[in-house]
């Protein structure tokens, strides 16, 4: 299984970005697919996931309002839409997978594979 994700960059507060993350190597319904983000010095820290089966969603407090995540199944990709970017957003953003379950989880143990990471940073 490969998680290639992509859309980081640099944005200026208030800005926008989307993110993307393709799955493959592997053909499941029960799939749940995650963000995730580390700022430097940080603990990593739960973004959003989103199940493929019942599309169901959920979103960490400092996403809740400003970020979106949604899924394509047909191409096994999911997408993260940060609105509202503000300087605390900056960090690099991971994409992950759980395969196998309908459950979204915000606990990073649960997820078996894991994309490189894509570089969120929003100036000031």
């Amino acid at each position: 299984v490969q998680l290639q994700a992509s859309g980081g960059g640099l944005v200026q507060v208030g800005g926008s970005l989307r993110l993307s993350c393709a799955a493959s190597g592997r053909t499941d319904t029960n799939l749940v697919m995650g963000w995730f983000r580390q700022a430097p010095g940080k603990e990593r820290e739960f973004v959003a996931a989103i199940s493929w089966r019942g599309g169901h969603t959920i979103y960490a407090d400092s996403a809740k309002g400003r970020f979106t995540i949604t899924g394509d199944t047909a191409k096994d990709t999911a997408y993260l839409q940060m609105a509202s970017l503000k300087p605390e957003d900056t960090a690099v953003y991971s994409c992950a997978a759980r395969y196998g379950s309908m459950s979204v989880s915000r606990f990073g143990k649960y997820y078996g594979y894991w994309g490189q990471g894509t570089q969120v940073t929003v100036s000031s």
